[in-house]
């Protein structure tokens, strides 16, 4: 296919999204589907532009002045991917499958479309409802926060430390030019593509069916080490979907102890096994829905909620989320999260802790819901993971967001990765609380 014709797939696209209401990933498949003959560089270049104008939806149609499919895509490919009016125009001429002509006022708004004046959450490239609550959380940053947010995101490994160790890991993979991640120790990054470029796929490498990597973004992996889980603990990781932290958290533990992977979703937890086969876990065991915890009640060194939520800090990844996100459906996790977060409670041992994850920058199901829990169980307390992040990260540039110097939140813009929220409470237990590692924080709005 030819530039033009792929633009003129994307726009078809991005209607189906509209007019369907439907995950862009749904949409892009079924495309695929109907059209064999794309080749995969077609494919990816098709769904760089859908992506890419989800990712920047607000913006484009501020300055195009519209908010269809085709002017959409257009804003994508000169806003963003360097074309301008009349490499547009040149590049449809004599294709039958390219889009129609531009109209005047199109060719206008390409060439003198601006956001000067455009609202903050335009600018910010986030749903309009939630322009305050991001200026509560970030402040005078809530615009690049979020225009962070909108950018393409990395491709982010975690080295199984079960099974190899970074160097050997860099020289199996040494074609793909991976860099080392900033803050996890055992990260390694591929940087985004740019344009029609498609992204490296590590899934058929034999590092990766060896269990040697798994693709896990680099603030998934901080939380993982945020919750601290020694050799020889009892951890339940009451919320453990795919399996990604319950990978990492096993490696961490040297394959001493016991991990007890549940979820109350059989489907997001179905690739937990294959996964924990492929990276040599010895210490796990998988607790399905209808299981009992009963046995477990009360004995958890550790107790893991890596809650669900509005998924706003993968952002990157699912920009069409986003736009689907309503004030109900936020109302909606806010119960679930309150009602996970007691029932982990009871798991975890006098003395022990409860880390809450979410991957969402929102404070109503982050500080909020660690707030609301406390008020309610006394018998917990909480503690300050900035000082564990300063323990584990001393002398980083890359500094999370924190509004108490205890709980912190993880942004592109703030760490260069996913946005993450982690908190971790303590289990009174009549005395002091056992000694998380120590280091002052800096005490100001970043931990």
């Amino acid at each position: 296919m030819k530039s033009a014709g792929r633009l003129q797939a994307a726009i078809e696209v991005l209607e189906d999204i509209e007019q369907r209401h439907r995950p862009a990933s749904l949409a892009l498949a079924e495309w695929g589907r109907g059209h064999r003959f794309a080749g995969s560089g077609d494919r990816a270049a098709i769904g760089n532009i859908v992506y890419d104008a989800l990712r920047h939806r607000a913006s484009i149609a501020w300055c195009m002045g519209n908010e269809t499919a085709r002017a959409l895509a257009l804003g994508v490919m000169v806003f963003h991917w360097g074309e301008t009016a009349k490499s547009l125009g040149e590049m449809f001429e004599g294709d039958a499958h390219a889009p129609e002509a531009l109209s005047d006022a199109e060719i206008k708004a390409l060439t003198s479309g601006t956001l000067e004046d455009a609202p903050g959450w335009v600018q910010a490239d986030i749903p309009e409802w939630l322009e305050e609550a991001f200026e509560d959380n970030f402040a005078d940053e809530f615009i690049t926060e979020g225009q962070a947010l909108s950018n393409r995101p990395s491709t982010d490994f975690r080295i199984n430390t079960l099974k190899a160790d970074r160097d050997k890991v860099m020289k199996a993979l040494k074609r793909f030019n991976l860099e080392p991640t900033e803050l996890s120790p055992n990260g390694l990054r591929i940087p985004p593509s740019e344009g029609a470029a498609r992204t490296a796929n590590l899934q058929p490498e034999a590092a990766y069916q060896k269990g040697w990597v798994e693709v896990q973004d680099e603030g998934s992996q901080v939380s993982s080490l945020l919750v601290y889980a020694r050799p020889g603990e009892q951890v339940l990781d009451f919320c453990a979907g795919a399996g990604g932290k319950t990978l990492a958290m096993a490696a961490a533990m040297e394959n001493k102890g016991q991990i007890f992977a549940y979820d109350s979703d059989r489907n997001r937890l179905k690739p937990i096994y294959e996964r924990l086969k492929r990276a040599g876990t010895r210490n796990v065991q998988v607790r399905a829905p209808g299981d009992s915890l009963e046995d477990l009640v009360g004995k958890m060194d550790r107790v893991v909620v890596d809650a669900p939520c509005t998924g706003s800090g993968v952002w990157r990844r699912r920009p069409d989320a986003k736009w689907r996100l309503t004030p109900d459906a936020l109302g909606q996790r806010l119960g679930e999260q309150s009602q996970i977060l007691e029932e982990a409670s009871r798991y975890v041992r006098p003395g022990g802790y409860l880390c809450y994850i979410t991957c969402s920058v929102l404070a109503q199901e982050n500080e909020a819901q660690v707030y609301s829990f406390l008020e309610d169980q006394e018998e917990f307390e909480l503690l300050s993971a900035g000082e564990v992040w300063e323990e584990l990260f001393p002398g980083t540039d890359s500094k999370p967001w924190s509004s108490d110097s205890c709980t912190i939140t993880l942004t592109p813009s703030s760490t260069g990765t996913d946005g993450f929220f982690f908190a971790v409470m303590g289990r009174r237990t009549g005395g002091d609380m056992e000694p998380l590692p120590t280091q002052d924080t800096s005490g100001n709005n970043r931990s």
